[in-house]
């Protein structure tokens, strides 16, 4: 846990299973996630982290387990049992999913500022002016030209839709995001100024986020505590620097040594 994050936790989940024909995805997981914090769960392909998120972002259905949520106003809820209206409100308000690829994230066919402003009019905002200004306004947060708030997704590389795709998520200031893979097919120079701008944002905002990688280095950079997970379960967990300082399990230690310099 970040140790400035409250002891309450935003999301839990006892025993988590999600089962494809009797194998694969993940098996009897138990998470939490704080205000504030960033979780990574890392993990080779295969490993179960991508269907464990899925199922926490409730874009999956699970076999087995339980999951709670505790919103802003300290109610408890049972995200099982919640009617399909709510779930979709805290996806439009509290929630946020960054997918891996940011085709699957962005609207293609209107421009970056409507990408950024159509979350805030799903949620009732209707004034252009103050819509355009916000655009604007996140656009320059993300690191892009906001004198390109008119263009198309399709213009922008795929780092800048990346950021776009994020400035999308976090426009509606919502509690909790949902990451996968965000880094996944950039550049080396390209994924460095995203994680700058992720861990900047994510402090900026006090933003809880839970973030799959298979890639150590932005586990390090990114995470205040660290799941490793392997065939489906979570074989190694706990603060980042002890787990990768110190791994204890052998494919954590496996893991670890393969991005160590020879």
């Amino acid at each position: 846990m970040n140790p400035s994050a409250p002891a309450v936790p935003l999301l839990t989940g006892r025993g988590l299973t999600k089962r494809y024909d009797g194998r694969g995805g993940c098996v009897d997981v138990d998470i939490d996630i704080y205000p504030g914090e960033v979780l990574c769960i890392v993990g080779e392909s295969g490993s179960g982290k991508s269907t464990l998120l899925n199922a926490l972002a409730l874009r999956t259905p699970v076999n087995d387990g339980a999951l709670h949520y505790r919103t802003a106003e300290h109610e408890l809820l049972d995200l099982f049992e919640l009617p399909m209206p709510r779930r979709r409100m805290l996806a439009r308000t509290d929630w946020g999913f960054v997918h891996q690829n940011a085709r699957d994230g962005l609207r293609h066919g209107v421009s970056a500022g409507a990408n950024i402003g159509e979350p805030l009019m799903a949620n009732g905002a209707r004034h252009y002016g103050r819509l355009r200004e916000t655009a604007a306004d996140w656009m320059n947060q993300v690191e892009l030209d906001a004198a390109r708030i008119d263009e198309l997704p399709s213009a922008f590389s795929g780092g800048m839709q990346q950021r776009l795709q994020i400035a999308r998520n976090l426009v509606t200031k919502p509690r909790l995001v949902f990451m996968d893979e965000p880094t996944a097919g950039l550049d080396v120079s390209v994924q460095a100024r995203l994680l700058d701008l992720l861990r900047t944002l994510t402090a900026k905002l006090h933003l809880a986020a839970l973030i799959v990688t298979h890639d150590i280095g932005v586990a390090r950079l990114l995470a205040h505590r660290l799941m490793v997970m392997k065939d489906g379960r979570v074989v190694e967990s706990g603060l980042t620097d002890q787990v990768l300082d110190d791994p204890q399990h052998p494919y954590t230690q496996t893991l670890v040594a393969s991005v160590l310099p020879v």
